[in-house]
């Protein structure tokens, strides 16, 4: 991948949405530490957003607090005294062990104290949620209502799914948000598919493998509503498109004498000439117009289909204050319920690491090239919400690390000794490092594959 095709802009926007999600969440996530610290009487030394190695942006020392911003934008943390955490400052905890200090607390105010964190971020995600719902409700086409059935890649024609196939059901039951479908083939290992093709039913067997199949291409929508290219809605700028003079209200009918009704047939079919030269017949108005142009390594040309919302049955739910409020936790619930299915088919051995590890590169990724606040806040609220089911793993050096050595000091009367809790720390830490490092290369490596 060349550098210079990279589009920086979309990348700085892409950063600017990371970083400030990620500031959100990380602070929120601190303020969850520190506050019961402070109530309980501990004193804290540093608050910082992002680690500072060897230097600091910026920092101030208000009372016995010193507030800072660091300048590797991978997390924060908060140093609270007397406490075996990432700074590994064992010159402290060689002394006496002072009122102030959280190893002199007892073990149940600990256990709050290091939960604080995960308690915040859960919530945060849910009000995140619910706010999104009050606020914009939700819309969505219900399965039964694809006027145009599917539309499908490669790995679901594997399968035997095919392009204009209405799904009924999965596994026998209907599934009325659309989007639910592939969690419920990739996640919960679904065996059946029925389909309507040519006003007849048809079960499509699901194999085994087809879950790792999937996460091993990045392909998890491996269906989608199929829609008609109704004409180009908008052309991006410096674009493929826009140098060969593709406008907007145009419609493409062809490419490469391949017909375009649909979105899909068109996106397809630019995507397998890759850098190579296509042609394309063009409506634009009462004219016919044959335009050439060459497909960017990327795969995509720049063009924007019209919105195909009038040509689809459109269920709008409005939520009140009230109503909002439990429909954001279930939401919460669900996003949990899927990302732990995740980790477990990660952890079952059934995909490889490799193609579902990313770094903060992966991440970024996810954020819209151009400033969307809906898909900001929905990206914050799910990312907060993961921070913590990640944070509770049972692993030296996270938030649940500590609080299991913590529930059995509880459970046994017996506090595990201050040089064990430093090596595993250290453990933890090494391991996360490495994890971290190991992921980010991996993310720099698809980079300039």
């Amino acid at each position: 991948m060349s550098l210079l095709a990279i589009n920086w802009a979309e990348v700085g926007v892409k950063a600017g949405q990371f970083i400030l999600s990620f500031s959100i969440i990380v602070v929120l996530h601190e303020l969850g530490h520190f506050l019961p610290a402070r109530w309980f009487k501990c004193r804290v030394e540093k608050f910082y957003l992002f680690f500072n190695p060897w230097f600091s942006l910026f920092k101030k020392k208000i009372g016995e607090t010193e507030y800072g911003l660091g300048w590797v934008p991978f997390g924060g943390y908060v140093k609270i005294s007397g406490m075996v955490d990432e700074s590994m400052d064992k010159e402290q905890m060689k002394q006496p062990a002072q009122p102030w200090e959280f190893r002199s607390k007892p073990a149940w105010q600990r256990l709050i104290i290091m939960l604080g964190g995960v308690t915040v971020n859960l919530i945060l995600g849910f009000l995140i949620y619910a706010g999104m719902l009050w606020y914009w409700g939700e819309s969505y086409v219900p399965t039964n209502k694809f006027t145009y059935g599917i539309a499908t890649d490669s790995l679901a024609q594997s399968i035997g799914l095919r392009d204009g196939d209405k799904v009924l059901s999965v596994d026998g039951k209907y599934i009325d948000r659309f989007n639910k479908i592939p969690l419920k083939v990739i996640l919960e290992g679904a065996n059946t598919i029925e389909v309507e093709r040519d006003g007849k039913p048809i079960s499509v067997n699901i194999p085994e493998d087809f879950a790792a199949k999937l996460i091993h291409f990045k392909t998890i929508n491996f269906i989608d509503m199929r829609v008609p290219f109704l004409g180009v809605d908008s052309v991006a700028d410096t674009s493929a498109a826009a140098n060969a003079g593709i406008l907007a209200n145009d419609r493409i009918i062809a490419v490469n004498g391949k017909s375009t009704a649909f979105f899909h047939d068109f996106r397809k079919t630019v995507q397998s000439n890759k850098g190579k030269k296509v042609d394309m017949v063009v409506l634009r108005g009462t004219d016919t117009l044959q335009v050439a142009m060459t497909v960017p390594a990327s795969g995509t040309i720049g063009v924007y289909n019209m919105s195909p919302k009038d040509q689809f049955e459109v269920k709008e739910i409005s939520y009140g204050f009230l109503e909002a409020i439990p429909a954001g936790f279930k939401k919460s619930i669900e996003t949990l319920e899927s990302y732990w299915l995740q980790l477990k088919l990660i952890f079952s051995g059934k995909v490889n690491t490799n193609e579902s590890l990313g770094s903060v590169i992966s991440i970024g990724k996810m954020f819209a090239p151009q400033w969307d606040w809906m898909q900001f806040w929905s990206l914050t609220a799910f990312f907060s919400l993961v921070l913590a089911l990640m944070n509770i793993l049972p692993i030296p050096g996270l938030d649940g690390g500590h609080a299991l050595f913590t529930i059995f000091e509880i459970v046994s009367g017996r506090k595990p000794s201050d040089k064990f809790m430093e090596y595993a720390q250290m453990v933890g830490m090494v391991l996360l490092l490495g994890l971290m490092a190991y992921a980010l290369g991996l993310d720099i490596f698809r980079l300039f594959k």
